[in-house]
């Protein structure tokens, strides 16, 4: 059974407290400085400040070159900032800790492409990180291979729900897997993904038509605005509020995880993104 590295440990335990900008500045200013320091341990960092909405907020971006520099970067994101009064350990320690993970696996072992992980301020207030920088890379004429959106990984129940019950006949009862969700032009990388996660984890991939504008809660996350920007993405989750009866409370704690799962995860990244 997979199970996380102490230093991943210490990483959820050191996320996995109330940040938020306006309930708990001085959490997210701790959170912040720690995935900063991280990620600056194994390369330069770049810092994309934005403001939106009268919000400012900071983008760390660690770009690795790859065994293959001249392909299309894979981008892989996670946002930081954490939800209004909740420890937010799956929401969003949980993927945090799988990003600076990635990125030390991946300094030491470079996968095939050049990766820009990226940890994102102010999801919470509405994706406005991602959404600035999927602006500045759209604007810079700047080509992705895949976004990924890393959003709540650790979460394991007995029951799962989904946004329309003819789902349950396809994804089955149990809240025992990891669901890959793109738009359609990455649909044959989602075939390659799902495949090579399913090595390590149960991963069931979800397509979906007209950038998840039919489905409103597959959009919750920093892969949208990619999708609104003409950019392949996919989000990797354990399905959020359709699983974990935490979402946005106190009571989303690193003690109600399922830390082997998302070591599993993790590997399951590690395995199919190095080789896309």
């Amino acid at each position: 059974m997979a199970a996380l590295t102490p230093t991943s440990l210490q990483d959820l335990t050191t996320i996995a407290i109330p940040r938020h900008g306006r309930w708990d500045p001085l959490g997210l200013m701790t959170v912040r400085s720690h995935v900063r320091e991280s990620l600056a341990s194994i390369g330069p960092v770049e810092e994309h400040r934005f403001i939106s909405n009268s919000e400012e907020g900071v983008n760390f971006i660690l770009k690795l070159p790859g065994r293959q520099p001249t392909l299309k970067p894979l981008l892989v994101g996670a946002h930081y900032d954490g939800p209004l009064h909740s420890i937010g350990a799956d929401d969003n320690a949980s993927a945090v800790a799988a990003l600076l993970e990635l990125s030390r696996r991946w300094s030491a072992h470079p996968p095939r492409r050049p990766v820009w992980l990226v940890a994102f301020d102010l999801e919470e207030w509405g994706m406005l990180g991602s959404a600035a920088l999927a602006e500045k890379l759209r604007t810079d004429q700047q080509p992705l291979k895949l976004m990924v959106s890393l959003e709540m990984l650790a979460y394991t129940s007995e029951e799962q729900n989904y946004p329309h019950p003819a789902m349950r006949a396809v994804y089955g009862d149990r809240g025992d897997f990891i669901a890959l969700v793109a738009n359609a032009g990455a649909a044959l990388m989602l075939t390659q993904l799902t495949h090579a996660m399913g090595q390590h984890v149960i991963t069931k991939a979800l397509p979906v038509p007209r950038a998840g504008r039919d489905v409103p809660d597959v959009r919750l996350s920093d892969h949208s605005p990619f999708w609104d920007r003409g950019y392949d993405a996919l989000m990797v989750t354990d399905t959020s509020f359709m699983r974990n009866p935490n979402y946005h409370q106190m009571s989303d704690t690193i003690e109600t995880l399922d830390l082997p799962f998302l070591a599993a995860v993790i590997d399951g990244l590690d395995s199919a993104l190095s080789e896309l």
